[in-house]
């Protein structure tokens, strides 16, 4: 007997055993996709983790229901990466699975309602919805559940279809299909009996009455002739301006043939490729001090100032890597970093550039896969953010992850909630291979690590060109609010030098870390604002269409006319958000073109581009912007840039808010000044004298971290000692009251002390769901596997009590 054991992509904390033939035995190989029957009637399809001989114990082993490929889609080191990531990250196989694979990988099983043939079916005895599903079948062979839904147009039909399979008047059959379609692309050719002239000569004669059916045969000739590459059948209609009906018309004739093209989605469009650019003597100095630290270290964290010209140098490793035939893999935090990357390394690469995120559609990410798999040319470079660690490499030569500070790369729902820059360490140690990390402002971890000799550290304190840092200005909006001095949300200081900048012609950025309107509506008469109904925040206003929208669970309404609870019109907008700067602009600088980047403005796939473009294009003046404007993107024309509220951001009730908020302060003002001229930072606070923004202004790393690494020794937070963080969820308050006390009460049996809580959240409510914390602390001299294998049995023994069972518990590693 022969067996394999499979990775279901369900949330399973077991692998499930198949039974298979000697001839599948011999065909199979791990990393094959297989699909199988699970449980009463779903039909998955399934990973093949190893092939084996022991039959289980716990039950009988199903047959396979088919095997779904030729060859491995996800290679061994992908399968040995996983299982790291789903003990490290304590969550299962099948997770992983899910988030790696893109979706058109995972079949699905659709259930399929045929009529039973063989039974007389006695139609008064039919219910009405049971009438119309039995009509429906004498119409057509089969339905779908989706069909069964919209005919009786309820969403819960399934009772419906059992009392039809108990009168055996229906038959249910599950089917299978499989959800990538390759790109099919057009193209026609002339018909082979009229290659001679003396046959083409006739063709056109006969078609002498049809001008513009022989149009486009001289067209297709013409084009032929020039090319010789196969044509579209779109680029034949622009050529000769005829419609594609023409073009049928011909095809019906037999005078053209028509053939298909499987073709990529992502096409890389350039012509030849640039030459990489020279690096200047700091740049030169700190490439060859990263080779040297990787002879001594596998890990090197590279801390260059903004604009310091990191990119030329991770283009020159990159170079170095692709000499050697090895691939590299590049990360990046946010997708809007990718758009503008994208084309600054197809410059240098060409098509050696593959490009991997969400907002790529699943056909496309399919492409990238296979890419990968068949060693293809067109995968050597991955640029991506965070799932692209989770892709199959061969023989991976070089990490990089930039901008490693970004809480970006951590993933928070669903799981594997996974850390992208610890994740791509570990891959690259898989592949012994070296990783480079890179920041104007790293994390405290990372910069710890170096300090504790596990990274090497190479630094680069000057900017490209010998540009100044910008010089950056706190501005006290309480003494201006006492002196009357404000326009809006704008200082008489900030107005000023955006006259100025304006008028010289240069760009200006204006972050506020609020999208929206404003994040409070409130009743001047009784004082209270409008919460939303499923979670515990007040509604955000959001002007440009009159409506309020809750920024958790999506729930928006009317902007009210009236307060809801005493009647009175006198309402009134509390802080500011996106919206509010960009409509306050407006009015100063009416002759200005202003534009705004925030998660409103970037929702389609090409948003962010459409806009960076304009940007950059300077057919924008002025944009306004959340923390997407912090990420490293390079806008030459930039030379002032004002942060509109300083405050909310440092107190955030999180042990990392001042460490975050030196890292966006930094990031943000590195914006301005990248070329010619110095720059220009203004920053408007209530509290000019708060040490955050004094080591902002005087861009003093070392002091922030020194005194940051001061508090997490006193108050034991990371790096020094590691968390784990655990939720509940349940719609019942008192559920998740007692079931966290009881899971508290465990923890600390075992562990004593160091375990924070249960304690609700800021926010306490979400989507009418109550949430509760508790944070278990390792200290330094505890074993970390030994810490999550207890949490593991009391997670079990919790599931074991049948009033906790509703309860969902989320266990998260490293939540920072």
């Amino acid at each position: 007997m022969h067996f394999i054991d499979v990775i279901l992509p369900l949330p399973l904390p077991k692998l499930f055993t198949y039974s298979i033939t000697v001839a599948e035995a011999g065909f199979l190989t791990p990393g094959m996709r297989v699909s199988v029957p699970f449980g009463k009637a779903k039909i998955y399809t399934a990973l093949v983790f190893n092939i084996h001989t022991t039959e289980p114990h716990a039950y009988e082993a199903k047959d396979i229901h088919q095997i779904l490929d030729n060859e491995a889609i996800v290679t061994q080191k992908q399968l040995e990466h996983w299982q790291w990531i789903s003990e490290y990250y304590m969550c299962t196989l099948g997770d992983v699975m899910r988030a790696a694979l893109p979706n058109a990988f995972l079949l699905e099983s659709e259930t399929i309602i045929t009529k039973n043939t063989e039974t007389q079916v006695n139609e008064t005895e039919l219910q009405d919805e049971e009438f119309l599903i039995f009509e429906a079948l004498n119409h057509q062979t089969s339905l779908k559940i989706q069909d069964i839904v919209s005919i009786l147009d309820k969403k819960n039909v399934l009772p419906v279809i059992k009392s039809m399979l108990d009168k055996h008047i229906v038959l249910v059959e599950e089917e299978i299909y499989e959800k990538y379609k390759p790109k099919l692309v057009r193209y026609v050719k002339l018909q082979t009996k009229f290659s001679s002239e003396k046959h083409l000569q006739d063709l056109l004669e006969d078609l002498s009455r049809a001008p513009k059916q022989r149009d486009v045969v001289l067209t297709l000739f013409t084009l032929s002739a020039q090319t010789k590459k196969p044509i579209k059948v779109t680029e034949l209609t622009d050529k000769s301006n005829a419609s594609s009906a023409i073009v049928k018309s011909l095809i019906d004739k037999d005078i053209l043939e028509e053939y298909y093209i499987q073709t990529d989605r992502i096409q890389y469009s350039g012509e030849k490729n640039n030459p990489l650019k020279t690096l200047n003597e700091p740049q030169k100095i700190a490439f060859q001090e990263i080779k040297a630290s990787f002879e001594k270290y596998h890990i090197t964290l590279l801390h260059g100032v903004t604009s310091s010209g990191k990119t030329e140098i991770y283009v020159k490793l990159i170079e170095e890597v692709l000499q050697q035939g090895k691939q590299v893999l590049y990360l990046l935090p946010e997708i809007a970093l990718t758009t503008q990357l994208v084309n600054r390394l197809q410059d240098y690469f060409g098509e050696k550039v593959a490009v991997f995120h969400s907002k790529y559609s699943s056909q496309e990410r399919v492409e990238v896969w296979n890419h990968l798999i068949h060693h293809s040319s067109k995968a050597q470079i991955i640029l991506g953010a965070r799932s692209s660690v989770l892709l199959p490499f061969h023989d991976l030569g070089l990490v990089i992850v930039d901008e490693e500070h970004e809480s970006s790369y951590k993933q928070f729902d669903p799981a594997p909630r996974y850390h992208a820059r610890d994740t791509a360490i570990v891959l690259a140690h898989l592949f012994q291979c070296k990783t480079l990390l890179g920041s104007a402002t790293p994390s405290i971890e990372s910069y710890y690590n170096t300090k504790l000799q596990k990274y090497g550290l190479v630094e680069l304190s000057t900017r490209y060109n010998n540009v100044l840092m910008p010089d950056i200005e706190l501005v006290d909006i309480k003494d201006k609010h006492k002196r009357k001095r404000m326009t809006g949300h704008f200082s008489d200081r900030l107005i000023e030098e955006m006259t100025e900048t304006l008028k010289e012609g240069h760009q200006i950025i204006l972050f506020q870390n609020r999208r929206g309107f404003s994040p409070i509506v409130e009743c001047q008469t009784c004082g209270v604002s409008p919460q939303c109904p499923n979670c515990d925040v007040s509604l955000t206003y959001h002007q440009y269409k009159d409506q309020l929208r809750c920024h958790y669970c999506g729930y928006h309404s009317v902007m009210i006319k009236a307060c809801e609870a005493c009647g009175s019109v006198d309402l009134d907008t509390k802080g500011f958000g996106t919206q509010q700067v960009e409509e306050e602009v407006n009015k100063l600088f009416p002759n200005y073109k202003v534009a705004r980047m925030d998660l409103d403005t970037t929702r389609g796939k090409y948003g962010y581009e459409k806009i960076i473009t304009a940007f950059e294009q300077q057919e924008v003046d002025i944009l306004v912007g959340t923390q997407m404007l912090t990420k490293g993107l390079d806008f030459r024309h930039v030379k002032l840039v004002g942060i509109m509220n300083a405050d909310n951001m440092l107190n955030f009730p999180d042990f990392r808010a001042h460490e975050r908020s030196f890292q966006l302060m930094l990031q943000v003002s590195g914006r301005a000044g990248r070329t010619e001229k110095r720059g220009k930072v203004l920053i408007q606070t209530y509290n000019p004298y708060h040490k955050i923004l004094q080591q902002v202004t005087t861009n003093s790393y070392m002091e922030m971290y020194e005194e940051q690494m001061d508090e997490r020794r006193n108050f034991k937070y990371p790096p020094i000692y590691r968390l784990i963080k655990i939720t509940f969820k349940h719609r019942n308050y008192n559920k998740v009251n007692v079931a966290a006390d009881w899971y508290a009460k465990s923890l600390r049996m075992v562990f004593k002390t160091d375990i924070l809580g249960p304690e609700f959240p800021p926010v306490s409510r979400i989507r009418n769901q109550f949430i509760k914390h508790i944070i278990v602390k390792i200290p330094p001299k505890q074993s970390v596997s030994k810490t999550k294998e207890a949490i593991i049995k009391i997670n079990n023994s919790f599931f074991a009590v049948k009033d906790f069972r509703a309860v969902r518990v989320i266990l998260n590693v490293d939540n920072y």
